[in-house]
């Protein structure tokens, strides 16, 4: 098996230079590099990985800038095997991601989505832990490899969402059966991963660290909570969940999505700095996600 890491580009080329060198640094070699590079202003990217000379690694250029959800489509279309990585283009592979994402494939087969344990790296690389990071780490994140099915599955991901999408190893045939909703560019991960339990699907977590996931102010997600759209996205995803797992029967999935709990915590975490910098739409969005039903 050769492990599809796809990387839907758009960024600062001297930080994806090293997330690129850390897929190269793999003690495994079964991997297989594409970038999607969504029209990012400059050659510097293209004309790197002309100098490395490596056969596994393709370059790719939109000719339009797509927009984040249709660039993660685009990844998940380039992969060629079984499994895909939807990497971060400011994230880094530890040395030995490959070979333990490739042990737990053929250990477990029927799973839909590997998460191993991450590091948090800060925008220089040193290590890092926000409280989001914090929560996610002690309140969520299984205590020891464990593999979630189905109503468990989304239940779990509905209280909270402590998954790291970058550095999840998904089953290609899945992704491409459920799909990238649209309208939900900040928590697309999210939607995609509740809609893959959705259809019965299987979560194995690993416990092992073998990935660096970089946080930082500048994201997209950061963005998107000073301006409100993504209290606005996450509640209207938390209501139509409830109502499709109430659909269901399934009524643990349905109560975590109608109190979708560490939700409210996190709004009301940054209720503060959006009282202080945010428009006045992200306030208000912010108390409907903390506050209202």
């Amino acid at each position: 098996m050769t492990l599809d890491i796809c990387v839907p580009f758009w960024g600062d080329p001297a930080i994806f230079r090293l997330t690129i060198d850390s897929v190269r640094a793999q003690t495994d070699p079964n991997w297989r590099l594409t970038i999607i590079d969504d029209g990012y202003p400059g050659d510097e990217i293209e004309a790197y990985v002309a100098t490395l000379g490596d056969s596994r690694i393709e370059y790719r250029r939109n000719e339009t800038n797509v927009g984040i959800t249709e660039n993660f489509r685009r990844a998940v279309d380039a992969a060629r095997g079984s499994h895909v990585v939807v990497l971060g283009s400011d994230d880094l592979l530890l040395p030995d991601y490959v070979s333990h994402v490739r042990s737990i494939v053929a250990a477990h087969p029927e799973v839909d989505v590997i998460q191993p344990q991450v590091v948090v790296i800060d925008a220089e690389g040193r290590p890092a832990r926000t409280l989001v990071d914090t929560v996610k780490l002690r309140l969520l994140t299984p205590r020891r490899p464990t593999t979630l099915h189905g109503e468990n599955m989304a239940k779990s991901l509905l209280r909270g969402n402590w998954l790291y999408w970058p550095s999840l190893a998904l089953r290609v045939e899945s992704v491409r059966a459920v799909g990238f909703r649209d309208g939900l560019p900040i928590i697309l991960d999210l939607a995609l991963l509740v809609d893959i339990a959705m259809r019965d699907g299987t979560l194995r977590y690993t416990g092992v660290t073998c990935f660096a996931y970089r946080r930082h102010a500048g994201s997209l997600s950061q963005s998107a909570l000073r301006d409100g759209s993504r209290f606005i996205d996450e509640r209207r995803f938390y209501r139509e969940c409830a109502d499709a797992a109430a659909a269901r029967g399934w009524h643990k999935a349905a109560r975590a999505a109608r109190w979708r709990l560490m939700s409210r915590l996190h709004a009301l975490s940054v209720l503060p700095a959006m009282i202080k910098e945010g428009s006045a739409d992200a306030r208000r969005a912010a108390c409907e996600l903390t506050f209202g039903r």
